[in-house]
């Protein structure tokens, strides 16, 4: 199994919180030059993924959905002319904002073989969309939802807590909001103030203030207590699904399977376990890809950063970590070492013991980060 990740960079707005790579004024001409380079990437970096099956493609951003359509299609059709069959995927998601989803939208992405949908909702209250300069309105997001619970499209909702000034009521009931259009799939983030963001600036100059330790806590609380008495499985820090529709594509990153990064600042991880990137600067990449070269640089880790990379992302899943795998592909050694690193928070209950390994339990994924600082290895 393989999967493929389509960097889409343009924006309508670039969100005050956001530290992906991506531009907030599209230029038409450079839409259409990017769109030019990604099927040449595509041509040139298929064969990387070996005899591998791709089995999920996701298509991220920046906003997917604010790319005009042919050009959509210009993309997609060059997967298909690469001998790969879009409308067998079992997983094709892109990557949508409610100010562009409409009814024909779903339509035109679905004859293309897209069968998922992932939409950034962040709030239902126009107050804390304005905070963080959401371009839709709590109204508008509302609709898109329920254009998709009629369209039958399978899909996934994005929520923020810990906006500025949003009380615990006040995210119980973007909460109830969202589960009461009964999604599929959704994800919930506490809010970052990443540096170099106009957010981190604004908190910086006292203009906005974070959630305090204690506020954030009784939201992730809220959230672990609602979505579990809705029927969600709370199966990855931030991500909760109906029985049987966990993000397949997301999935991958967390359990080694090889994936192909296309587009400036998308990663790769290659069948032969190498990470790669390309840079994060559309000039950039375009340059390299119209001159007819290859965009990507190599990502130079050693065994140690492999399996610290396993580490941190197996403990962000309900699943947890496999001794046996790590046995397996790292030696006793490792293991002994890592049982050493976990004895403590066993015992203390930050860890607990599977029957393959050890996770971290559900009430402390919240602080997950200061658990996995004393785990990994230096």
């Amino acid at each position: 199994m393989a999967g493929v990740y389509i960097h889409i960079p343009f924006c309508h707005g670039k969100c005050d919180y956001c530290d992906f790579y991506s531009l907030g004024a599209p230029v038409e001409e450079l839409m259409r030059r990017y769109a030019a380079a990604l099927t040449s990437e595509w041509r040139i970096r298929r064969s990387e993924l070996g005899p591998e099956k791709i089995t999920t493609i996701y298509i991220g951003g920046g906003t997917p959905s604010a790319l005009p359509y042919p050009l959509l299609r210009q993309i997609i059709e060059s997967i298909s002319d690469g001998g790969i069959d879009v409308n067998a995927i079992d997983e094709f998601t892109i990557e949508a904002n409610p100010e562009d989803l409409t009814e024909e939208w779903i339509r035109q992405v679905a004859s293309l073989g897209i069968n998922r949908i992932s939409m950034g909702v962040q709030s239902f209250d126009d107050a804390e969309l304005a905070s963080v300069r959401r371009r839709h309105t709590a109204q508008r997001a509302k609709e898109a939802l329920s254009i998709l619970a009629e369209s039958g499209m399978n899909y996934s909702a994005d929520l923020i807590y810990g906006l500025p000034s949003q009380s615990l009521e006040g995210w119980e009931k973007n909460i109830d909001t969202l589960l009461a259009f009964n999604p599929p799939h959704f994800s919930a983030y506490l809010l970052s103030y990443e540096p170099g963001t106009p957010l981190h600036g604004r908190l910086q100059r006292g203009e906005v203030e974070e959630a305090s330790e204690e506020l954030a806590e009784s939201m992730y609380a809220a959230l672990c207590r609602k979505s579990a008495e809705a029927g969600y499985r709370h199966y990855e820090i931030s991500a909760f699904a109906r029985h049987g529709a966990e993000a397949k594509h997301n999935s991958s990153y967390w359990n080694f399977t090889p994936y192909l990064g296309l587009g400036c600042a998308a990663h790769s991880f290659s069948p032969r376990g190498v990470r790669s990137f390309n840079p994060p600067n559309i000039l950039a990449y375009l340059d390299r890809i119209e001159n007819g070269g290859t965009a990507f640089e190599v990502d130079e880790e050693t065994e140690t950063d492999r399996l610290n990379d396993y580490i941190i992302t197996s403990l962000r899943t309900d699943n947890g970590l496999s001794f046996d795998f790590l046995r397996s592909r790292w030696g006793e050694g490792a293991y002994d070492r890592l049982l050493k690193n976990a004895g403590p928070f066993i015992e203390s209950g930050k860890l607990e013991t599977t029957d393959d390994g050890i996770r971290i339990p559900e009430k402390e994924w919240l602080t997950a980060d200061a658990i996995l600082r004393e785990l990994i290895f230096e």
